[in-house]
């Protein structure tokens, strides 16, 4: 066959416009804004403006209170991708295994992600509220102490890590399931002829098959690290206590809307951003060559 083409060189631009009207309106011109907006210091509203070039990078490098918003934000991000992914890994093992109802159980898992990060966070608020949460109820009944779920810095980044953690855990687990379900059988049953062991064979040969579905989820799970736990830490923390938890989307939210320091948030989304992308570059760089295809 043919591929095919357009008669003229308008037509498929005309095809286009829509999708490319509202990338510039939606996407593109607030990305540029957003660059130009950062070299400003703008007052209350927007209602006057003064340019300052790279002061607002300076004033957040010379800032201890933004690096310890990055030192949390990659404490929480670290912990999400390693443990979410490791336990995602551990559930989607065990719900591969040829049982009654498995379909079943597969659609449950995804149930979490399926909630908004509002929701999940007003579940976790509930579950671990220090005066009336079902969590320190239990703990009481069972062991006459309560812990200060909110209250206690390192207690509302471990709350915070486990919310973002469970929210997420269905999306990889379904991934993780359907990279398990394209291995080749008859590779695990010539490792198993060969005398390798279950860690053996799981390590050389199952975990080396699905480094394509880990290297994509390892990037999904840095971003959603870095932008999808807003809600969950607005809803149940709001970036405390003693900004324990306030993570680098959080402190932006914080400088744009309610200090109204927009040229100051704007510098922040952009170093967000910058961060992200080389974070992404990095690991195509160097795990992405531990990756292997096909097989």
């Amino acid at each position: 066959m043919y591929p095919a083409k357009f008669k003229g060189k308008w037509l498929p631009l005309a095809f286009l416009s829509p999708t490319l009207l509202i990338l510039v309106v939606f996407l593109y011109y607030p990305v540029i804004q957003t660059f130009v907006l950062s070299t400003y210091r703008v007052a209350f509203l927007g209602l006057r403006k003064h340019f300052i070039g790279l002061g607002n990078f300076i004033e957040l490098a010379q800032d201890p209170a933004y690096y310890h918003t990055v030192l949390v934000t990659v404490i929480i991000t670290t912990a999400i991708v390693v443990v979410g992914m490791g336990i995602s890994l551990a559930i989607a093992l065990l719900a591969n295994q040829p049982i009654k109802g498995a379909p079943i159980y597969h659609i449950l898992l995804i149930w979490p992600y399926a909630l908004s990060p509002a929701v999940a966070g007003v579940i976790f608020l509930f579950l671990f509220s220090p005066h009336f949460g079902t969590v320190n109820y239990l703990m009481s009944s069972l062991t006459g102490k309560e812990l200060n779920w909110l209250g206690d810095p390192t207690l509302a980044i471990l709350l915070i890590i486990m919310a973002s953690i469970w929210k997420n855990l269905g999306y990889n687990v379904v991934f993780y399931i359907a990279g398990l379900q394209n291995i080749n059988t008859e590779i695990l049953e010539a490792a198993s002829i060969d005398g390798a062991g279950p860690w053996r064979k799981f390590w050389s040969v199952t975990f080396a098959l699905i480094s394509p579905m880990t290297f994509f989820l390892l990037i999904t799970n840095i971003t959603y690290s870095f932008f999808d736990i807003f809600g969950m830490v607005d809803i149940v923390t709001k970036g405390g206590p003693l900004d324990a938890t306030n993570v680098m989307i959080y402190n932006l939210y914080r400088d744009g809307f309610e200090y109204y320091r927009s040229g100051m948030a704007a510098a922040q989304s952009i170093i967000l951003f910058v961060a992200v992308v080389g974070l992404t570059l990095v690991q195509f760089r160097t795990s992405g060559r531990h990756v292997h295809y096909g097989g």
